[in-house]
């Protein structure tokens, strides 16, 4: 039987994975999956033998460790016992570095998809990958040459969100276009994005809270969403989340793009939801804190000039960035009524985010990521048309 094992640690990459799971069985039906990931991935076909983990940085990190042992157990049983031919790791390089090396010790093929970021710290890890993963799948443009400098088959396959962007404007154009600001009957929205993991949301929710209380006194009227990321225990949070909603805050469960296209604005904490918005078109405001020892070894170590995707990919300041102390409700007010008001720096942002846009516009990664395994495996495939995530897939992290 055809088997692959997909391991995902984080939202976003549980994303990609129940997009890759969905197109693996489309293009070979009887494929087995197992792996590591959320409710999409099993959605998608994938028999869990673990969940994903929520935390990250290096006290963050630490409440994790007994999860992240088990999974690790669980995961080295499966490469022993059930033998896949492919085993795709997803970005999530401190537990997947360790698999790829349980898996190449059992003559199982490692495909790396979605690199660590080794442009930003830790840039040894380029030479483990060499290692560890006989192919490599990136999803950012200027990734692949890295890997190809050092002599790592690689290849830039475009990203994930641009597939899920794709499909809700092809197949939902009329109501994208209805979402849409200045649609005749939109009312002005800001939609608020606090990151998919328990410290960001403990330390940006209190700053949000603020951020709308502010913002409704100076404009009154507006409209305020947060789509929760999908594995988010909203319980932890409940007297943040009724606190909000006491302000008219609306919270949606996923359905981030909805959110975006329907806003004239965006405040997110900087990851993946970023370029999510950029790619749509909604200019947005950067914002990021983490524990003071966290921060203080990152910003020692990282090699950096910027911290979100949109303005890494476009190499110079696009969007605001308010990291930090920086973090605060009057600063992200100040930045708000810049972008809302200001229309030469309104337009400026919208035109760079087409210019990034255009890089990843033609790519459909979960295809081409499924055709990498099935030459991996010596499966055959029609190379022909291309395989859309349907519905349940169109889901932000």
């Amino acid at each position: 039987m055809k088997t692959v094992m997909i391991v995902a640690g984080e939202s976003s990459g549980e994303l990609y994975g129940s997009l890759l799971a969905h197109t693996l069985r489309a293009m070979w039906p009887e494929v087995r999956l197992v792996g590591m990931g959320g409710e999409r991935m099993r959605d998608a076909g994938v028999e869990l033998f673990s969940g994903i983990s929520s935390s990250l940085g290096l006290t963050e990190t630490l409440s994790s460790i007994k999860k992240l042992r088990e999974s690790f157990t669980k995961a080295s049983r499966i490469l022993r016992e059930i033998a896949p031919e492919i085993v795709v790791l997803i970005d999530y390089p401190d537990f997947n570095f360790r698999i790829a090396k349980i898996a190449k010790r059992h003559g199982v093929k490692v495909l790396y998809y979605v690199s660590p970021q080794v442009w930003a710290w830790r840039k040894g890890r380029v030479k483990t990958m060499g290692e560890i993963a006989d192919r490599v799948a990136v999803i950012l443009p200027f990734e692949e040459e890295i890997y190809k400098k050092a002599g790592i088959p690689c290849e830039f396959v475009g990203h994930p969100v641009m597939e899920e962007i794709d499909a809700l404007e092809k197949t939902n154009a009329q109501e994208v276009e209805h979402l849409r600001p200045g649609s005749g009957i939109h009312t002005p929205t800001v939609s608020l994005l606090p990151g998919s993991r328990p410290h960001e949301l403990k330390t940006l929710f209190p700053v949000f809270t603020d951020f709308v209380e502010r913002f409704t006194h100076e404009f009154p009227g507006v409209r305020f969403l947060v789509p929760l990321a999908q594995n988010v225990e909203v319980d932890q949070f409940k007297e943040s989340i009724s606190a909000l909603e006491g302000k008219g805050v609306v919270f949606m469960r996923g359905d981030a793009l909805k959110a975006l296209v329907s806003s004239d604005m965006a405040v997110i904490a900087s990851g993946t939801a970023t370029l999510q918005a950029a790619l749509l078109g909604t200019p947005l405001v950067v914002v990021y804190r983490v524990s003071p020892l966290t921060y203080f070894i990152g910003k020692s170590v990282l090699d950096v000039t910027h911290i979100s995707l949109v303005n890494i990919i476009a190499g110079k300041e696009v969007v605001p960035e308010l990291i930090q102390h920086e973090a605060t409700a009057k600063n992200i007010v100040a930045q708000s009524r810049k972008i809302l008001y200001d229309d030469k720096y309104r337009e400026s942002m919208i035109s760079s985010f087409r210019q990034i846009r255009e890089l990843f516009s033609g790519k459909q990664p979960s295809r081409r990521v499924a055709e990498m395994i099935g030459e991996m495996a010596g499966w055959e495939y029609e190379k022909a048309g291309a395989v859309s995530p349907n519905n349940s897939q169109r889901r932000n992290a």
